[in-house]
């Protein structure tokens, strides 16, 4: 039996969104993502008006994913909070072990957007970034830290500076020094048991 094929649309967010990761925003063309779709650039521009407004889609599509993978690496790991924290960077480490990482795709997207702040695809990071610290603080919270939202804010600055650091040196051990500092902040945060 033949499996369906893809909805066009999405067919084309799956294209660009392994260039645009791979290669960066400003290096591929909407001539290319739509050669990678088996499309023509007629019917890109019938699903998606600009390549900016597929800039963003490519990030919307990654914010759900990447917050659910955060999600189940601290559900999963055994221990206390700091160690569930723990384990989110240790599991950035592995990955950045992988020869095809290029960090978070999120940071260099803005990155190649510096000059635009107002971009969708920039508005598209933050309101990931904001999700992920929500979330974040949520869990402080009930874990019982007195101030859950200044130490979601400071495990935040702690994994993209991980990415950041990471991704210039092509050492994982940074991200697992993040995950060391972001372990004692935690643990210090936290009511004694």
């Amino acid at each position: 039996m033949k499996t369906p094929e893809k909805p066009t649309r999405e067919r084309i967010v799956e294209a660009a969104s392994k260039l645009f990761y791979g290669e960066g925003i400003r290096a591929v063309s909407v001539d290319a993502v739509a050669e990678k779709a088996g499309l023509t650039k007629r019917t890109l521009y019938y699903h998606f008006q600009s390549k900016d407004e597929l800039i963003a889609a490519y990030l919307d599509g990654r914010d759900q994913p990447n917050l659910q993978l955060f999600q189940r690496w601290f559900r999963d790991a055994d221990g206390e909070v700091y160690d569930k924290v723990r384990a989110i960077f240790a599991n950035l480490a592995t990955a950045a072990r992988q020869p095809k990482w290029k960090g978070c795709g999120f940071l260099r997207t803005a990155a190649e957007l510096a000059d635009m702040p107002g971009h969708p695809a920039v508005k598209a990071g933050i309101a990931h970034k904001q999700r992920v610290e929500a979330w974040l603080r949520k869990e402080f919270f009930e874990a019982g830290a007195a101030d859950a939202k200044s130490l979601a804010r400071q495990v935040v600055l702690l994994l993209d500076g991980g990415f950041a650091v990471v991704l210039l040196n092509r050492d994982p051990s940074y991200m697992e020094s993040a995950g060391d500092a972001a372990t004692t902040l935690v643990r210090a945060a936290l009511p004694m048991r």
